[in-house]
């Protein structure tokens, strides 16, 4: 049942000295570190008292607030002429849709340039977000069309009751496997609610304990018969067979992770949904993201994706009287435009109020939650009305980064800066030792 773990494919040859120095000179036992014996690999649990190295503990001999990631996607992107600043550093002007922003302007980064490199494909192309990675190009890679919240979530593992939640509000989620499956999002709100504070009825977890039991069994002895197959099929057939592999164990996984959670009490709140709860878009919104906070606020998980797409019916959006991805498609019409903004402003509005009450909610004596959380928002679709997917929109608020800049890249050999350097900066900031994800070439520069 337990797979051990490996460390990334590429990892910091300075990392690896600096681990191997920690281990030498201050007793420090790496989160992955295996007993071993006989032919068996037992993984150690997380022990406070020498889990991290000194320099990593805080002063009263506790370990620190871990760092969360939270991304956000919008489907249809945003308007190039209202999002991007036309000055660079830090005495950029704000945009019209950066405004509701203004008063977090140190708290964030806005990123002009970056997208993913060889991808296009309009609204087909958009899952692409958080991996820099076509779904149908992920066979072959040695970590499919991953995404960075997929890959951050691999290295939390049990940590927490929910490695990652995915949400998808009017839409489906934008969180992919190793595997190139797509996670199904949360989509109602009492349902992420139940998630995080409902207690289990002592017959459910019964029934539930009883299920991993079986599937358990099932799988191991499923495993037994693919291993022998896997002797008398062609070369083609055992690389499928390899990913079935892969499939069971991450399926394993889940279930050694579901069990030990199960009977574990989930954290109490005093907040209430909203009754009757809001049946539109514009209702919806910012009640997702206060579910949001407390799944974070309450370690239920640290990693949170949110997918935002468009509405069936009525948004419920004052002014706006067509469809969402209708008004992307304004062909500079004025009237489109103005609903479109009305559209746009509220999204960025939102996420300023979220990020607001990241920064008020603190955590521990010297950090916020936002501090403690870095939160990403834009999309993979550069201008939906051209169907273009370069030019991202992005911005990258908290996780203890150096912000208060519009960073612009220039083109390099007629190429941008891969997204994905910002993502490899965000995953090692989390924590992990990497030096490569995606279509990256490295962290990006000047940013730390």
């Amino acid at each position: 049942m337990g797979e051990e773990k490996r460390e990334p494919a590429q990892v910091s040859r300075v990392g690896q000295r600096n681990r191997k120095s920690m281990k030498a000179n201050t007793g420090y036992i790496d989160r992955r570190t295996f007993l071993r014996g006989a032919g068996a690999a037992i993984a150690l649990p997380f022990l406070e008292s020498i889990a991290l190295p000194h320099h990593l503990r805080a002063a009263d001999g506790m370990a620190r607030e871990p760092m969360r990631m939270l991304c956000v996607g919008l489907n249809y992107g945003l308007y190039p002429g209202d999002f991007f600043p036309e000055e660079s550093g830090r005495n950029y002007q704000l945009s019209k849709l950066l405004q509701p922003l203004a008063g977090l302007k140190d708290d964030f980064t806005v990123f002009s340039q970056l997208d993913h490199p060889g991808v296009k494909g309009g609204h087909e192309a958009v899952h692409t977000f958080l991996s820099g990675v076509l779904s149908k190009h992920g066979k072959g890679r040695p970590e499919g069309n991953i995404t960075l919240d997929q890959k951050a979530a691999e290295f939390v593992g049990s940590d927490t009751r929910y490695p990652s939640l995915q949400i998808g509000i009017g839409g489906g989620s934008i969180s992919w496997t190793r595997n190139n499956v797509e996670i199904p999002p949360i989509t109602r709100l009492e349902t992420m609610f139940d998630a995080l504070f409902l207690e289990t009825p002592e017959s459910k977890r019964k029934r539930l304990s009883d299920s991993n039991k079986l599937n358990a069994s099932i799988l191991d002895i499923v495993g037994e018969d693919a291993v022998a197959l896997k002797k008398r099929i062609s070369r083609n057939d055992v690389e499928k067979l390899d990913e079935y592999f892969t499939s069971i164990r991450e399926v394993e996984k889940r279930l050694t992770q579901s069990e030990a959670w199960l009977r574990r009490p989930k954290p109490k709140t005093e907040y209430q949904l909203p009754r009757p709860l809001p049946d539109d878009f514009y209702g919806e919104v910012p009640v997702f993201y206060e579910l949001m906070k407390l799944a974070l606020q309450t370690d239920s998980t640290r990693i949170v994706t949110c997918g935002i797409d468009g509405w069936s019916g009525d948004s419920g959006l004052p002014g706006v009287t067509q469809g969402y991805h209708f008004l992307t498609h304004h062909g500079h019409d004025e009237s489109r435009l103005a609903q479109l903004s009305i559209i746009e402003t509220f999204h960025t509005t939102a996420f300023a109020n979220f990020l607001e009450d990241l920064r008020r909610t603190q955590i521990s004596n010297d950090a916020s939650l936002l501090d403690k959380t870095m939160v990403l928002f834009g999309s993979g679709m550069g201008n939906a009305s051209s169907h273009s997917n370069r030019d991202l929109p992005l911005i990258l608020a908290g996780g203890g980064f150096n912000h208060g800049e519009h960073k612009k890249y220039p083109k390099i050999s007629g190429r941008q800066t891969p997204a994905c350097n910002l993502y490899v900066s965000m995953l090692q900031r989390f924590g992990l030792e990497v030096d490569q994800f995606g279509t990256s070439t490295g962290a990006l520069d000047g940013f730390s």
